[in-house]
């Protein structure tokens, strides 16, 4: 609106994350920042999206630990110096990930919708001119490092990852910002991937013209680099910029008044060809053409995954019957396994233990220790902050914000790849519409194995498939996106794994929601309905103990009515613009019960509010009512006197909609058909909650 627009991307840097994650995920951070800047866009938020192997796991946890340490520290590092709150994200741990973490970083800006530059290299004549950073040795072959699978011998590739200087980039922000101000500007890419290789070939192609370069006049840090190397390098804090014809000098000048190298190494001309030159010898002399649109493209084959089916037995759906443990209103079934001995010991788990398990499992825990590490309130605009469904960040001189999360669920995905990835768009939408935000668009980063494998390109080939479902559904273009393949070590892969990135608008930043709970007497109703999805779900490994692999061997993804979750999200949006709701928080991880927990935790007045909820239900075991990860369900809470307008809201939106308890004092309270299933003090479950990730980490 008023004719703002904003430019938001999520990209990977797994790979080179696995080799050195401080300086892998620092540059993720900054070279996800320069494409947004390169629009024209000043970057306000970014976010990140990782995935760890078991902090557990007996061969692998200490170096597990060591990547998570050194990835957080990295990203805290490039986003707190260069100046960009870092908002929100996820951290997802899984035994898949032990040898190939997944590093996804996220940015988002804004700019006026007349001010927008493009990676062309047009006009005939226009100078070419290499601006920022000078080239060193590190990186080259970076963009190659992360298209091939690791082995035994990956660590020694840590020259092909690039080092990066924040402070440097927000230098070259402000000279690039100020650039195009100047109006000399006709086209600006970062060097990314390949570096100048790929920045010039992809500017030419998109214009349809040639461009002539000469590498002797690239600043150089290093002392005899070959063509092949400047080519190739993938030096940080780098841009190619078309300037107009006798404007060059304005440029060197707004550059050198920031400290910063800014030299004419080239033109644009006639033609397709890219002709390039060292020391005076022609070095690349090549139709571009064939580098962009006609260069080959694979045609890879696709068969189903082992055990993969369209529809997933029924098996685990009734965690209860399938391994005979007798289940009634105040116990539920557990099943313990350990992966060493390979046996299976039956027991039972009475609800309040499971709820606290689970609020201390890595997937559910606070990530406090991560976000904690960043700097999320530089530039003073973020208005809901970390460890929400989504973060918020308000727009100065508007009365406008924007929305944004990250999601994924990769386990879902490795079940049935295409309802997989319509369940994380969904969770995405659902997510920005808990902060009171009509979802608008998003981005994704789709993080694979090796596409070389039939059933990796099949579950990709659907994951394109349900993402373009759902989007069509919400009416959410996909407007920018990555993706990452040969993510696997020695043979073995990572889940397949999409992130989902959902921006959404709130025109009015007083009718932002947050999750928490507000005041004691207050109602607690549940949008949506539940179902028995268990079977791939947080509780059947952290309570019942399966491993990974036995989920997606006999586990069923819950099945989403995509017209059921837009009621959903367009009744707890009414309610939002209405000022008819206190809080609303997406139910998914752990559910209900973990859900409800969560909005207590998140109370400004934590340390003594609680809930007191009566379910009622015949049909569901208690395992199934308190913690299926069924879609399409949020948790609201309202005040008493607005019953009457919230109910009839829900009606005419046909929502499934039901009270099922009220804000209470210190302590969490569930009933289930008048029997009481949990009962525990606020403190003790926020105890388990809050100290769990970095408890683990000391030890």
């Amino acid at each position: 609106g008023d004719d703002w627009c904003v430019a938001f991307k999520v990209e990977s840097h797994n790979h080179p994350s696995f080799i050195e994650p401080f300086q892998g995920a620092a540059t993720g951070v900054g070279g996800i920042l320069r494409d947004v800047f390169t629009m024209g866009a000043r970057p306000i938020a970014a976010m990140n999206s990782l995935r760890f192997g078991r902090l557990d796991n007996e061969k692998h946890g200490n170096r597990n630990k060591s990547i998570l340490k050194g990835v957080v520290d990295g990203i805290a590092h490039y986003g707190n110096c260069f100046g960009v709150p870092t908002v929100g994200g996820e951290v997802v741990f899984d035994e898949a990930y032990n040898l190939n973490p997944l590093v996804n970083a996220f940015a988002l800006g804004i700019v006026r919708k007349d001010k927008i530059f493009f990676g062309k290299a047009s006009g005939v004549g226009n100078p070419v001119l290499y601006v920022g950073a000078k080239t060193g040795r590190d990186g080259i072959h970076g963009a190659t490092m992360a298209s091939a699978e690791f082995d035994d011998e990956a660590l020694e590739k840590r020259p092909t990852v690039q080092v990066g200087d924040p402070f440097l980039e927000k230098l070259l922000l402000e000279a690039c910002l100020e650039a195009m101000r100047s109006g000399a500007i006709e086209g600006i890419q970062d060097m990314g991937a390949a570096g100048l290789t790929s920045s010039s070939v992809e500017m030419a192609a998109r214009a349809g013209t040639g461009l002539e370069l000469d590498l002797t006049l690239i600043p150089q840090r290093e002392t005899g680099m070959t063509a092949y190397e400047m080519l190739l390098s993938e030096s940080q804090e780098r841009m190619l910029i078309v300037a107009h014809k006798g404007r060059e000098k304005e440029i060197v000048d707004i550059f050198s008044k920031w400290d910063l190298d800014a030299v004419v190494v080239g033109k644009v001309v006639e033609g397709n060809r890219l002709r390039i030159f060292h020391n005076g010898e022609l070095k690349v002399d090549l139709p571009v053409d064939k580098l962009t649109d006609e260069a080959p493209k694979y045609n890879r084959p696709m068969s189903a995954p082992k055990n993969y089916k369209e529809e997933k037995n029924n098996e685990l759906r009734n965690v209860s019957n399938i391994y005979n443990t007798v289940s009634s209103a105040s116990s539920v079934g557990c099943y313990k396994t350990s992966a060493r001995e390979k046996t299976k010991e039956k027991g039972q788990r009475n609800a309040n233990e499971a709820l606290k398990m689970l609020l201390a499992s890595l997937n559910i825990c606070s990530k406090r220790w991560v976000y904690s590490q960043y700097d999320y309130m530089v530039r003073t605009n973020t208005a809901v902050l970390p460890g929400a469904d989504a973060a918020v960040v308000r727009i100065k001189e508007t009365r406008r914000a924007i929305a944004m999360c990250l999601d994924g669920n990769a386990r879902f995905v490795a079940v049935n790849a295409k309802e997989g990835a319509k369940l994380a768009v969904a969770e995405g939408a659902r997510n920005v519409v808990c902060v009171g935000a009509k979802p608008i668009a998003i981005t994704n980063c789709l993080n694979f194995a090796s596409p070389e494998r039939p059933e990796v390109m099949r579950s990709f080939s659907d994951v394109i498939d349900g993402i373009k479902e759902a989007c069509e559904a919400f009416e959410t273009p996909v407007v920018s996106g990555n993706v990452s393949f040969y993510n696997e070590t020695e043979g073995r892969g990572i889940l397949p794994t999409p992130v989902i990135g959902m921006v959404g608008l709130i025109e009015d930043t007083k009718k932002i929601i947050t999750q928490g709970f507000k005041n004691e007497g207050d109602l607690i109703a549940l949008l949506g309905l539940t179902s028995d999805d268990l079977s791939v779900s947080e509780y059947a490994q952290t309570v019942l103990g399966l491993s990974t692999d036995e989920l997606i061997e006999t586990g069923e993804v819950p099945q989403i009515d995509l017209n059921v979750e837009i009621r959903v999200q367009k009744t707890c949006l009414r309610l939002a613009d209405e000022c008819l709701v206190k809080s609303a928080h997406d139910c998914s991880d752990g559910g209900l019960a973990v859900a409800i927990a969560e909005s207590c935790f998140s109370s400004l007045n934590r340390a003594t509010i609680g809930a007191n909820i009566e379910l009622k239900n015949e049909n569901l075991s208690t395992e199934a009512l308190l913690f299926s990860e069924s879609p399409s369900r949020i948790v609201i809470s309202f005040a008493p006197e607005n019953t009457e307008a919230v109910q009839a809201l829900a009606r005419e939106n046909d929502c499934p909609f039901e009270i099922i308890g009220k804000v209470d004092n210190a302590n969490l309270k569930i009933n289930l058909n008048d029997l009481e299933i949990i009962s525990a003090p606020i403190s003790e479950l926020e105890d388990a909650w809050a100290n769990a990730l970095e408890t683990r980490l000391k030890n």
